[in-house]
């Protein structure tokens, strides 16, 4: 089922917490919306559940606009922050919870159930309560719980931000492996960068009530539209650069510490103002072909499979970076040359 979000906006009170949304979710897909706190995410997810409606614009099951349809006829599955198990119901009759408001009994009721548990791999867990299972054994009986009801949409409201890190690990898998074995269209809800790029088929990011950018994972990490995206998904570094020359293949860029080489792209002409920016697993150690930068070591981690440093530049310029495997002990005021490869580099509009 593909899902269509269209124009719409959203105020709660005075605040306007959506702004002339578009987006489009395909069938089978599973979709992370990604985001700071308040800048709307949930607020979608909570139009497309059904709990509000849009002060404008459209929503769209497939063909079916969803506009004024109440939670109970949209065939979605949501699944909670914080589980929302019953207390007082086993695991099993709170699986079943959603087909008895259906009608789903007898024998159909108990062959969905035991299916909905089997998927989360909760089999022999039916007679237990909630307060005897782990957190994660918790998380999985919610998933269960809107499985059970063969949702059109699957809905996840920041499912693993109550886990800890050992077991959030564990989820993302588990989560992954569901969604391989249903094909359920999901919408998955976080403000967790790793969650999304490990999982997402596709992702938006979202700054205050509007969609800053919309693609894969990998290719929205490496190619972010703007300065905003680009440091929601991740440590980066800065340096403000002017276009001084390009050609059909590159741009040459001047910045206080060295000239830099990068893919040119639409509008990158001579003069324009730009921030360059570079990842600290994008420096590589030793000198290259282009890209060159003199550093002095600030400071080394040494974290076993990779070591972190800061660097020094001309001019008191400091950068991070990631050495991967590290073979030598770096240490404080040692030299060390480094690089970044051209195809590594970010460029996005400098205003002033």
């Amino acid at each position: 089922m593909n899902v269509s979000v269209r124009g719409v906006s959203k105020r709660l009170g005075a605040a306007a917490v959506l702004a002339e949304v578009s987006l489009e979710i395909r069938a089978r897909e599973l979709f992370f919306l990604l985001g700071p706190s308040g800048c709307g995410k949930t607020t979608l997810l909570r139009l497309l559940a059904g709990f509000y409606d849009p002060d404008q614009g459209e929503l769209f099951f497939g063909d079916r606009r969803m506009n004024g349809v109440p939670p109970h006829q949209r065939n979605t599955g949501l699944v909670f922050q914080n589980y929302a198990l019953w207390p007082h119901l086993t695991v099993g009759q709170n699986v079943a919870y959603g087909l008895q408001v259906r009608h789903v009994n007898g024998a159909a009721q108990a062959a969905r159930v035991a299916e909905a548990l089997a998927i989360v791999r909760m089999e022999g867990y039916a007679d237990r309560w909630p307060n005897q299972l782990s957190g994660g054994q918790q998380q999985r009986v919610a998933l269960a719980r809107a499985l059970v009801i063969q949702p059109d949409i699957l809905l996840l409201d920041e499912p693993l931000s109550n886990l800890d890190a050992r077991l959030r690990l564990e989820m993302r898998d588990e989560i992954h492996r569901i969604h391989q074995q249903t094909r359920i269209t999901t919408l998955y809800v976080t403000h967790d960068q790793k969650e999304a790029l490990s999982l997402a088929d596709r992702l938006a990011v979202m700054r205050a009530g509007r969609i800053e950018q919309v693609g894969e994972p990998r290719a929205v990490y490496r190619v972010p539209r703007n300065r905003f995206v680009a440091d929601f998904l991740g440590e980066i570094n800065w340096l403000p650069a002017v276009v001084q020359a390009r050609s059909a293949a590159t741009v040459s860029l001047s910045t206080a510490v060295g000239a830099f080489d990068a893919p040119a792209g639409d509008g990158w002409l001579v003069g324009r103002k730009a921030w360059l920016g570079f990842r600290p697993e994008a420096v590589r150690i030793g000198p290259g072909p282009s890209n060159g930068l003199a550093t002095t070591v600030l400071q080394a981690s040494y974290l076993g499979e990779i070591e972190q440093y800061e660097l020094e530049l001309a001019g008191g310029v400091r950068i991070k970076a990631v050495e991967q495997n590290p073979p030598v002990a770096r240490q404080a005021g040692a030299a060390l040359p480094v690089h970044v490869r051209p195809e590594d580099l970010v460029l996005t509009p400098r205003e002033e």
